[in-house]
């Protein structure tokens, strides 16, 4: 989960309460204190929450929670007569925009380092990395409107952030610490998006690095806020956790109008959900009138129909309510998980093994008889451990998470030895030889099926090793099979096999190639493979 760092005073003063009593409720809400200093509160957020990652978030929802200030926040937005071109040519770029001024700004350090925090925080659970979304914000007392969204060339320039001197697009990747760090997002495209104002002056490299032109300080009164992506809906999503937690701050929304479409809005919606349907599901007995005082708690609005309906208004930085059940959940927290009374499932019945769960205990018999010891890696990974450190192409079939909590669990994993390698780089200080294997489920494509390898390190580590052991495997698994060449190339030419059962390929193994190792800082030789299982079930 994402930790967010909240300065204590600066959330005593839009709580409207003192620190401890934050700290003791913050738990209740469905989060969890990280860490507790003098000045500062570390705490982490699931992420489908991403509207509490800042000070402002965070006091807003807590001051409902606490009964300080209830029911649906209202948002005024005005036209600030500020508009965007959007050019064709980024349609297969990156095609969406979503804009709003923010004026009547007045920021201490403390709301900068917030404001910033939950720019680089949205990055992630909404942005992926910045690759679906990514937000630009700038001293609009800098520059001048109105501003347009172009696909540059790559060869023109401009001042970064932090830098002091014109750079090329191309550079900037090559050279400035963000632009090495979200190359691969842009690199391979023919033009590079970029914002700038009518005088052609460049506010932002999206997704890469604003200009140092539009720098926010302490001085800066008005902003522009652009977010750029290729999902629209999560586009609006952080246009609306910013402005309303910029709002929070004191300041005023105005909207922006981007090729004749007015964003933001900052509108709620409503959904009428079921008071009977409530209590079966959460396990409580209340009211429709008990159910809208909670739903007002959470900072919802709500009006009662009639015994079994309400109307609840949803905020517009609700973004994760999708669901009557996302109403009800928040209704428990605001009746309170502890007051919920415990009790026995109505129903008993009879397990028995599932057949995947019967070839894991195969698999784990085969291979510790082989003394292999079993490793359990993380179901999360990241492209960069399953394919970038492997030396092998992404898998289009991966499955990306909606809202990483970090960089490094941004997709289920779709092959289990990179994991492996990931443990063997972690223990690299421990005694060798090591020998671990690891099965488990991986997803592809919306496909759930097992998979096992298994690895082993040591000095002598070749492929006549890891021959044996994928034939004793197979045997002892009752498959016949046959290896061809493989183009593997996590593994070493000339020295890897696939294997193939029926007709079709099931696994791989061979010596891991020196690249792979280095990727991983592995210094000795290590001979793996890797198995689908589907054919065992």
């Amino acid at each position: 989960m994402p930790v967010v760092k909240l300065n204590n005073a600066y959330l005593e003063r839009l709580t409207k309460t003192d620190i401890t009593t934050i700290r003791d409720n913050l738990p209740m809400m469905g989060s969890e204190v990280e860490r507790e200093e003098e000045d500062q509160t570390d705490v982490q957020f699931f992420p489908n929450r991403p509207d509490l990652y800042s000070a402002e978030g965070t006091a807003r929802a807590m001051r409902g929670y606490l009964g300080i200030e209830t029911g649906l926040p209202t948002y005024t937005v005005k036209p600030s007569g500020i508009s965007f071109t959007v050019d064709p040519k980024l349609t297969n770029i990156r095609p969406y925009l979503g804009s709003a001024v923010i004026r009547n700004v007045r920021m201490d350090n403390a709301m900068i380092e917030s404001l910033m925090g939950l720019q680089e925080s949205l990055h992630w659970a909404v942005g992926r990395g910045r690759k679906k979304v990514a937000i630009g914000v700038h001293d609009l007392d800098k520059i001048e409107g109105p501003f347009s969204y172009v696909a540059a060339e790559r060869s023109t320039t401009f001042v970064p952030l932090d830098y002091d001197v014109p750079m090329t697009m191309d550079q900037i990747l090559a050279e400035h610490p963000k632009g090495k760090a979200y190359a691969k997002i842009v690199e391979d495209l023919p033009l590079f998006p970029l914002i700038h104002d009518a005088k052609g002056r460049v506010c932002s490299f999206p997704p890469i690095i604003n200009g140092e032109l539009t720098r926010v300080t302490e001085d800066t009164r008005n902003i522009l806020l652009d977010v750029t992506g290729i999902e629209p809906r999560a586009v609006m999503v952080a246009v609306n956790i910013i402005c309303t937690a910029m709002t929070e701050m004191g300041a005023t929304i105005e909207s922006v109008n981007v090729d004749g479409t007015v964003t933001p809005t900052l509108a709620p919606t409503e959904r009428i959900v079921s008071v009977a349907a409530c209590n079966a599901l959460v396990g409580i007995a209340i009211t429709a009138e008990e159910m809208k005082a909670l739903l007002e708690r959470m900072r919802f609005g709500a009006e009662v129909l009639d015994a079994d309906r309400v109307r609840v208004t949803i905020p517009c930085y609700r973004a994760d309510i999708m669901h009557d059940h996302d109403i009800y959940e928040d209704v428990a927290i605001a009746y309170g998980y502890d007051k919920i009374p415990a009790g026995l499932p109505p129903t008993f019945t009879v397990g028995k093994p599932h057949p995947v769960q019967e070839v894991y205990h195969l698999v784990r018999g085969i291979m510790v008889g082989m003394s292999y010891i079993e490793n359990t890696p993380f179901t999360l990974t990241s492209e960069k451990v399953s394919y970038a450190m492997m030396h092998r192409p992404e898998n289009p079939a991966a499955l990306h998470v909606l809202h990483p909590i970090s960089e490094d669990q941004t997709i289920i994993r779709t092959d289990i030895l990179p994991m492996l390698m990931e443990s063997l780089s972690i223990n690299r200080s421990r005694e060798l030889p090591q020998r671990i294997f690891a099965c488990g489920d991986v997803v592809e494509n919306l496909v759930t099926y097992p998979k096992m390898a298994a690895a082993s390190i040591h000095t002598a580590a070749d492929f006549s090793e890891v021959y044996a052991v994928v034939d004793a495997f197979c045997r002892m698994a009752a498959l016949s099979y046959e290896v061809r060449e493989s183009e593997d190339p996590a593994f070493l030419d000339g020295r890897r096999g696939d294997v193939y059962v029926a007709g079709k390929k099931v696994g791989v193994f061979g010596e891991i190639s020196p690249d792979v190792l280095t990727a991983f800082g592995l210094e000795h030789p290590v001979a793996a493979f890797e198995m689908d299982l589907s054919g065992l079930i």
